[in-house]
């Protein structure tokens, strides 16, 4: 039996489809929204519209942007000879929290995960490799402590470890299938002081 007009069903579904929500979650974001006054509504519909339209890679590190470079790449104060290597924007993210990086970054959008049937060319490797050919004096593998993110890491030192390329993987101060965005600042930041050459 239907509790909802067509409508409310809808919105209830579509919210359901997004990342960690559930039905209840989604019935209750559902009535917020209907709740919310009619211009905050365009406006939360206005700014999910325009972010689908218009972010895009960076072309440099390819984290999410709506600019050519993202931020943190356009920045001439950062250090570009040191590049952090990690799984997803939420992990660059992770690590700016902490103050502590003044590298730059590379997201890969993923992690090889034979399993899972994503290989190395299903990630933003190529792109990495690019940048190695200008100006890098050692580049941080700061993936996830997990079979997927260790077998990322392991193929990404097997690749440049032959360029002369320092490469560093951040220290086990990261707990063994943990996920860095859910990681305190404090433990990133350590993890990253404690890297160990790879």
């Amino acid at each position: 039996m239907d509790f909802y007009s067509t409508q409310i069903s809808n919105l209830v579904e579509q919210l359901s489809h997004l990342p960690g929500i559930g039905a209840k979650s989604a019935q209750r974001l559902a009535f917020h929204i209907l709740n919310m006054p009619q211009d905050q509504v365009a406006g939360l519909s206005n700014a999910m519209l325009s972010a689908k339209k218009n972010v895009r890679y960076c072309k440099e590190c390819c984290t999410y942007t709506d600019d050519e470079l993202c931020p943190i790449c356009s920045n001439p104060k950062r250090n570009h000879k040191q590049i952090m290597v990690v799984e997803n924007t939420r992990d660059l993210a992770a690590y700016e929290k902490t103050g502590k990086f003044e590298g730059v970054y590379h997201v890969l959008h993923g992690a090889i995960s034979p399993m899972a049937g994503i290989g190395p060319q299903d990630i933003r490797l190529s792109e990495l490799m690019v940048r190695l050919q200008g100006d890098v004096d050692e580049v941080i593998v700061a993936t996830n402590k997990n079979l997927e993110g260790d077998t990322t890491a392991t193929y990404i030192s097997k690749l440049i470890k032959p360029l002369g390329i320092r490469v560093s993987r951040i220290a086990s101060g990261v707990p063994a299938g943990g996920d860095l965005e859910y990681i305190d600042e404090v433990t990133l930041y350590r993890a990253l002081e404690g890297r160990t050459d790879m």
